[in-house]
């Protein structure tokens, strides 16, 4: 009973962060249903992850008493993986994958070499304009940019 209780607080530690990892990654296609638990689970995670990595040590210490090397190796396992969900739940790794382009480089239209078919994101001000390709927006999701001497931040 303990084993199983201990391997549910290790696995329940995981999911609140490795379900949003999931959900939220470049690419891929995200109902509003799942960004909403994901980002549900991202909003609770460093909570859950202390509750469970408190409990889950309070059941080790039972465990590891009369255990053979095997099985603490198996609850040191456990235990690790519940601290690295802990410090996972409170490092934000999506601005690793999602970084903003800070220094955008920009070619005239005419010598744009984007597909005719191929999305822009635009954006206006006064007589300049700005086209920036839903390609390279769709990793990025953000461009800091100045247009007309104005700072702005397009995202996608």
């Amino acid at each position: 009973m303990k084993r199983a209780l201990f391997a549910l607080l290790v696995l329940g530690s995981l999911a609140v962060v490795l379900i949003p990892a999931y959900i939220i990654r470049p690419f891929r296609g995200q109902s509003p249903q799942a960004l909403t638990l994901a980002l549900t689970l991202r909003t609770w995670a460093p909570v859950v992850t202390v509750g469970t990595g408190l409990a889950a040590l309070l059941l080790a210490m039972g465990l590891f008493r009369g255990a053979r090397r095997r099985q603490k190796a198996l609850v040191t396992l456990g235990m690790l993986l519940v601290i690295a969900s802990a410090a996972l739940a409170r490092y934000n790794y999506f601005e690793r994958v999602f970084r903003p382009i800070t220094t955008p480089q920009f070619e005239p239209a005419a010598q744009a070499k984007l597909d005719a078919d191929e999305m822009v994101l635009a954006v206006r001000s006064g007589a300049q304009a700005r086209a920036y390709p839903i390609r390279a927006m769709a990793y990025h999701h953000l461009v800091n940019d100045t247009l007309g001497g104005v700072p702005l931040v397009a995202t996608y």
